[in-house]
């Protein structure tokens, strides 16, 4: 958590200065410098929230204002519902409008479209994973926003794991050169695999984990049943081209992971406003 807020500080102190929030004409030329007022936040569909660390960070910041959460992070509202009230200096409140909501409408986006992979996939025991396919500076916020969407979070950064990709195993000289190289570490690793023959070339040196990229369903059903019959049987992720069309036919049994890309990568923002409902 404490990695998580300072990273929600830092987005927030970049997006309030890209935004000139401190410098608002308009605010400063209409609005009273000591006007007081209240504003409600309202879902205008429906989808599950997630963000509410980065907007109550907006108004703190700016000073004169607070945050008041109506629906918590990871809870579904519909059309209409009030997601979060502020109150306080009627300037402070309309210069972080946009920032406030920029923030909770991507990362409810985010949320919303995770919670719909994860229904897609309900009783087959597959969890969804998100991936590294993030907004610079935004990917602690995204991750947190798939988790409150019911997925799981794959590796945070280059440290956290070791993932050999297909790139890797080219620079390397080939798969059977990179399981060499990862030596005494391979039972730690995942492992990229293009097709059925670099899945077998790992049969004696199991990873923990592989990754089925780009298989179609037909595929993944003969790359489970080969993975069955060794000795130690890794994890099996898929990964590539799964949309909510088609994730039903790879959720097959023996799948435990599948990682979408479009989690945070094509996630559209959830639509919220925010409306004044009283000055004085």
């Amino acid at each position: 958590m404490e990695r998580l807020l300072g990273s929600a500080e830092a987005a927030v102190a970049a997006a309030l200065d890209e935004d000139a929030a401190a410098r608002d004409l308009t605010t400063d030329l209409l609005v009273p410098e000591g006007l007081e007022g209240r504003a409600v936040v309202i879902a205008r569909s429906g989808g599950v929230i997630s963000g509410q660390i980065a907007a109550s960070l907006v108004f703190r910041r700016l000073g004169g204002a607070e945050w008041t959460v109506l629906a918590a992070d990871a809870a579904t509202v519909v059309m209409g519902d009030e997601v979060a009230r502020v109150e306080g200096r009627m300037r402070a409140i309309l210069s972080g409008e946009r920032t406030a909501l920029n923030f909770l409408g991507r990362l409810s986006g985010v949320a919303t479209r995770t919670a719909a992979f994860v229904r897609a996939v309900a009783g087959t025991g597959v969890r969804i994973l998100d991936t590294r396919k993030t907004t610079p500076g935004l990917r602690l916020l995204e991750k947190r926003a798939v988790v409150d969407g019911g997925g799981t979070n794959h590796r945070a950064d280059l440290a956290s794991q070791i993932l050999v990709k297909e790139n890797h195993i080219a620079a390397a000289g080939g798969i059977e050169a990179a399981v060499a190289a990862l030596g005494g570490r391979l039972a730690e690793c995942e492992i990229e695999v293009r097709g059925i023959d670099e899945l077998r070339a790992l049969v004696s040196s199991p990873p923990a984990r592989v990754m089925l990229d780009n298989f179609d369903p037909g595929e993944v059903s003969a790359a489970v049943a080969e993975v069955t019959r060794w000795t130690r049987r890794p994890e099996i992720e898929v990964s590539g081209g799964i949309t909510l069309e088609n994730i039903g036919r790879y959720a097959l049994p023996g799948v435990d992971f599948i990682s979408v890309g479009s989690l945070t990568g094509a996630a559209p923002a959830l639509d919220l406003s925010m409306l004044v409902e009283e000055v004085s």
